[in-house]
């Protein structure tokens, strides 16, 4: 997603968010990983799949689509804290708290960003619709 952007001043301010995102995702995959294989644990990674998006469309559309993705994602960790809760595992619950916590932050981020993008396109819409008006009215006079 932030490489579909090349020029500093078209990028919106929710990029710099995807890209350090990018960076946190991987540090935390390594250190689940690491986590499981300390435990001697077998790695089984749920199936995430990329969205099949050749075009990211509109910024409200690329916020949706990371938004369902930080669902998805938070649901798996739901459902492994969960299963960990099943089995008494207090020290799995203890490290997957600060997961979900800040999966909590990103989809709370996400929802504001996708309200104000909605804003946005909807004030866009409204100001695109005013000056047709006021061409119409012009062209008439």
């Amino acid at each position: 997603m932030t490489c579909y952007y090349d020029e500093e001043s078209d990028v919106p301010v929710y990029i710099p968010f995807f890209q350090d995102q990018a960076e946190v995702k991987r540090q935390q995959a390594k250190q689940f990983i690491k986590y499981l294989k300390e435990r001697q644990s077998k790695v089984c990674l749920p199936v995430t799949k990329r969205p099949d998006v050749e075009s990211w469309g509109t910024d409200l559309q690329a916020i949706v689509i990371a938004l369902e993705l930080e669902k998805a994602l938070h649901k798996h960790l739901q459902d492994l804290k969960s299963l960990a809760s099943k089995n008494s595992e207090t020290d799995l619950l203890e490290f997957l708290k600060k997961f979900l916590d800040k999966q909590k932050r990103n989809i709370k981020y996400l929802e504001y960003q996708h309200s104000y993008q909605k804003d946005l396109e909807r004030l866009t819409a409204m100001e695109g619709s005013s000056e047709q008006l006021a061409a119409a009215s012009g062209k008439e006079a």
